[in-house]
Formats: structure tokens, sequence, C-alpha cells
């Protein structure tokens, strides 16, 4: 069965007690604790922007909330402490999770969001598969578990690729080989790990096997 569950991707076990310090020591200043808690405000307008915290009181920032005043727009987090991000989360202005970074790699380089449903498990991940930003592949999920995906395989804008799961296997994967947006060539997997070509050569949507 395809699942996508980590520590980076999950959008379950927030962090949200940064969350409240953040909240706290931009109504309450020095009040809250200045031991583990760093903040930087706009010179010019006296609102805070940042706030560098240390979770753990181990005397390293493992924590960076970037702010608009009490206003919290991401958080960085480092886990591990060897300097690099490993989690990115995005609020938006009701200060609700949109979305989670993280690097795919493991080696702070943000290049996957996930993005969670109703329900709060992930329903899609949007990957920038050049690591550049851009994204070119995004995936489908229904409880955590991978149902469809699509992919843009040179980078054009237009996705190329097309790839349909069942009860967790790949079941067909479908190709735009003419550049028209739309499927023309489709490999279906069987159960029995039998495999067919079919083709859409009117660009009409039907396919018939290749013979």
């Amino acid at each position: 069965m395809v699942k996508r569950r980590s520590q980076h991707d999950s959008l379950t076990g927030l962090c949200g007690g940064v969350l409240v310090v953040a909240l706290i020591w931009s109504a309450c200043g020095p009040a809250a604790d200045s031991k583990k808690i760093e903040p930087i405000y706009d010179k010019q307008t006296g609102r805070l922007q940042v706030l560098k915290y240390d979770s753990d009181g181990d005397g390293k920032v493992d924590t960076i909330s970037h702010m608009d005043g009490a206003r919290v727009l991401r958080i960085d987090i480092d886990k591990d402490e060897d300097g690099r991000v490993d989690r990115w989360e995005y609020y938006d202005a009701n200060q609700k999770l949109e979305k989670v970074g993280f690097s795919r790699a493991g080696d702070g380089q943000e290049d996957a969001w996930s993005s969670a449903g109703p329900d709060g498990s992930i329903a899609r991940i949007d990957i920038s598969l050049a690591r550049d930003g851009k994204v070119t592949r995004k995936e489908y999920y229904e409880k955590d578990t991978l149902v469809r995906a699509e992919e843009d395989g040179d980078g054009d804008g237009v996705f190329d690729k097309w790839e349909a799961y069942e009860r967790g296997r790949l079941a067909s994967v479908a190709f735009d080989t003419l550049h028209r947006g739309k499927p023309d060539r489709r490999l279906v997997y069987g159960a029995d790990g039998s495999a067919r070509l079919e083709v859409d050569p009117a660009g009409d949507g039907r396919f018939v096997v290749q013979k």
C-alpha cells in the first residue's frame, strides 16, 4: 500500500506550543520566557517581525517564527538542531495551518509541501522535482494513501504524465507524448502483475489496446 507519512510532511503533531509562545510574546512582551525567546522588531515601525525560540533550553535556536505583529506567517523548525531547517509551517490569515514544507533529501532545502483535508489527514503533496521551488508533481491522497498523481516531466508547465492507484497499487500510467495536454498512451497494470499498452490516436479519450 502506497502511503506517505513522515515527521516532515505530516500535518498532525504541530508545535502548537511554539505558536502560543509567539502570540504571548507579541501580546505581553518581556513577561514571556526571555531566556528562550529572542524577538526582532522592524526598526521603522516597531512591529514584531521574527521570534527566535530555543524550545528545549539548550542554548540553540531551533524554531524561528516569521511574524507580522501578532500574526504568525511561517514557522521554521530545526528539530534535530543540525543548523538546517527540517520543517516549514505556513499559516493563513486565520492562523490556521495551511501547508507544511519539507526536504525530501533531508538536507535543509525545501522541495515539497503537504496540505491537509477536512479530516486533518494529508490530502495533497506538491513536489518540486528539480528542487527549484517550481511544483512539477502533485500527489493526491485519501486517508494518507496515494490515489493519483500528475507530473510535468519536461518542466514546461503542462502535466504530461498521470498515475492512478487502486488499493495502494499502481493501476495505470498515462503519457502525453504528442504535447496535446492530454494522454495519448497508457500502460494499464493488472492485479496479477500483467500489463498492456493502450493508445488514443485521435485524442478523444478513447483508448484501444496496442497490438
